[in-house]
C-alpha cells in the first residue's frame, strides 16, 4: 500500500523555499532542507526543524521547541514550548503536545495551580492519533517512547512513561508518573490509575479499570481489572446475579423456619 499510496506534498504557489508567505516564523528560527509550512501556521522563537518537514495549517509551534527529520504534523495541531520530537513522526489533527499536566495543591478551601515546569518528549517513528491531549510533565518530562502508536481521543497525563512500541487504543486515559512497559496493548476506553507500573508484554482490555500494578506477560480485564480468564468467569456469573439473589432468600427463609422449630422444640 504504501509502495503505491505515497504521501502527497503540499504545494504553496505564494511560498519561499517551501514556507508560505501566510505563516508566522519566530526569531532564530532554524530550517532544514526540503521542508513544507501551511498558511496560519504559527511558529515561536528558537525552534528547530529538521528535513523533509510537513506543517499543515494552523499548526502551532511554541518557543524552544526541537523538531527531527520527516515528521509530519496535521491541521490545528499544537506543541507546545520546550517540547521535543523525534525522526518519522506522525501527528494528527487537533492533538495538543505540552498542554500543562494537572496538578493543584489545597490549602484551606482553595486550590492553587502547581507550575508544570517539564516537557513532552516524543520519539522516533512515534505515530500520535487526532484529538490526543499529552501533558508535560511537573519536573522532567512526560516520555513517548521509540514506535508508540495512539489511537484518536487518548489522554496521557504528566511524568508518564510510555514504553516502545507500545499501542494505544481510542479514548483511553492514562493517570499522571505511569510507567508503561514495552510492546503493550491498552484497549478502547481503557483507564490506568496514578503512579502504576504496567509491565511489558500487557494486554488492558477495553473498558478495563487498572488500580494497582500490573506484571510482565498478563491480560487483564474489568473493573477493577483482574487476570483475564477470571474476569470471564465473573462475566458468566453476573447475568445468574437476580436469580441467585433470589434463591438466597428463599434459602435465607427456609434456615429461619427451621431454627424457629427448632427453637420452640427446645422450649418445651
Amino acid at each position: 500500500m504504501a509502495l503505491f499510496h505515497p504521501p502527497s506534498r503540499p504545494d504553496y504557489s505564494n511560498s519561499i523555499d517551501g514556507i508560505c508567505s501566510n505563516a508566522y516564523i519566530g526569531n532564530n528560527f532554524v530550517c532544514g532542507e526540503n521542508v513544507s509550512i501551511a498558511p496560519f501556521v504559527a511558529i515561536g522563537n528558537n525552534v528547530v526543524l529538521g528535513n523533509n518537514v510537513i506543517l499543515h495549517p494552523n499548526a502551532v509551534i511554541g518557543d524552544d521547541v526541537v523538531i527531527g527529520d520527516d515528521v509530519l504534523i496535521y491541521p490545528n495541531v499544537t506543541v507546545l514550548e520546550r517540547c521535543r520530537i523525534g525522526n518519522r513522526v506522525i501527528i494528527h489533527a487537533g492533538s495538543v503536545i505540552g498542554s500543562d499536566g494537572y496538578g493543584f495543591a489545597p490549602d484551606g478551601d482553595k486550590y492553587y495551580k502547581i507550575p508544570q515546569t517539564g516537557i513532552v518528549q516524543i520519539d522516533d517513528d512515534v505515530e500520535i492519533g487526532a484529538s490526543n491531549t499529552i501533558d508535560r510533565a511537573t519536573f522532567g518530562k512526560t516520555w513517548i517512547r521509540r514506535g508508540v502508536k495512539t489511537d484518536n481521543l487518548v489522554q496521557i497525563a504528566h511524568n508518564v512513561i510510555v514504553g516502545e512500541n507500545t499501542l494505544v487504543v481510542a479514548q483511553v486515559a492514562i493517570a499522571g508518573s505511569v510507567v508503561i512497559g514495552k510492546h503493550v496493548t491498552i484497549a478502547g476506553q481503557a483507564a490506568i490509575s496514578g503512579h502504576l507500573t504496567v509491565g511489558d508484554n500487557v494486554t488492558v482490555g477495553p473498558t478495563a479499570g487498572v488500580a494497582k500494578s500490573v506484571p510482565d506477560n498478563q491480560i487483564v480485564s474489568g473493573v477493577p481489572a483482574m487476570p483475564h480468564r477470571l474476569w470471564l468467569r465473573v462475566q458468566r456469573i453476573i447475568p445468574m446475579l437476580p436469580e441467585l439473589s433470589k434463591k438466597l432468600s428463599e434459602i435465607e427463609k427456609k434456615l429461619n423456619k427451621i431454627e424457629e422449630k427448632q427453637h420452640n422444640e427446645e422450649q418445651l
